[in-house]
């Protein structure tokens, strides 16, 4: 990567050309973030919010976003500006890019595990998504997305001498693939565990489908709603998982033209890193009736009538 940002900087008028679209990413990104702070402000007003597993996970999503986006911009404006850094400190950036690169699709799976308890094992929900089981989760949550980068980094430990640390270098993850085979892992691994997210929410999907036909009245709707979350997690861990490509379509795109491969590379950090970053406020800020409610009350400092805010599915 540290190549291709040589050859991105290069060239005076490329520069001009991608600093407008850079100016583009910032107002994006802050305003992806003033979004997620809003809502997060709101989770922390409410008890009824911080003491329900699926307003947990989703503060969880929100926290993960927050960080990925701020860490993604340090890095893309470093590239750019072909601002140098440490490796150590370098290290820490891409290990906190890469723990919560996979913290918010695991995230995403375990609140579809949660809707399918609410609707398939209503009588266990209590039990199973208590507010304790939730941070007993997001601790497992995190374990298992730090382990793809545990994986890289202890090879980068083994293969290199400890003066590499010291030495100054453009910021990127693959700085620390020291051997081809090393990425091919990395990506093995990302693909195994995207396979393993997509079963699980297939799975959900056809349980709480098989109730939402057997279900009439309130309930019908209740799990059609619910049908309805599981498939923009679909969606949202689809863009995740069409990231992980990315990396491949742009160095192929890079030996054939330099500017495509600036659009593409543009594109798809749009499309695949920012887009589904701003999916979670949408599906629970505005769809769930009780989080849209709240946030309505609190924007509008207590000026409209203030719903009951009970939970829905």
């Amino acid at each position: 990567m540290a190549n291709n940002s040589s050859l991105l900087v290069s060239n005076a008028p490329l520069r001009r050309t991608i600093n407008d679209r850079v100016i583009l990413v910032q107002v994006l990104v802050a305003l992806f973030l003033c979004t997620n702070l809003m809502l997060l402000t709101v989770f922390f007003m409410k008890e009824v919010f911080y003491t329900s597993m699926r307003y947990i996970l989703f503060a969880n999503t929100l926290l993960s976003d927050c960080v990925i986006l701020i860490v993604t911009n340090i890095l893309l404006s470093m590239s750019y500006f072909q601002v140098t850094t440490q490796m150590w400190l370098c290290m820490i950036f891409v290990a906190v890019s890469s723990l919560y690169n996979f913290v918010t699709p695991v995230t995403l799976t375990a609140m579809t595990l949660e809707r399918y308890v609410a609707i398939c094992l209503p009588l266990r929900h209590g039990e199973l998504c208590s507010s304790h089981r939730a941070l007993q989760l997001i601790l497992i949550i995190h374990g298992l997305s730090i382990i793809p980068c545990v994986v890289v980094m202890l090879v980068f430990f083994i293969a290199v001498n400890f003066r590499v640390y010291n030495q100054y270098t453009i910021c990127s993850v693959e700085m620390f693939i020291v051997h081809s085979w090393q990425g091919h892992l990395r990506s093995a691994i990302s693909q195994f565990y995207f396979l393993i997210m997509c079963i699980t929410i297939v799975f959900s999907y056809v349980k709480i489908m098989k109730v939402a036909k057997a279900a009439s009245g309130e309930n019908k709707k209740s799990t059609g709603k619910g049908l309805r979350t599981v498939v923009l997690h679909a969606f949202q861990l689809l863009l995740c998982l069409i990231q992980l490509c990315c990396p491949f379509i742009e160095a192929a795109v890079l030996q054939i033209d330099l500017m495509l491969f600036i659009n593409v590379r543009y594109f798809n950090y749009i499309m695949f890193n920012l887009t589904p970053r701003c999916l979670s406020p949408l599906i629970y800020g505005l769809r769930d009736e009780a989080f849209f409610h709240a946030v309505k009350y609190y924007v509008l400092c207590g000026m409209c009538k203030n719903k009951s805010l009970g939970f829905t599915i």
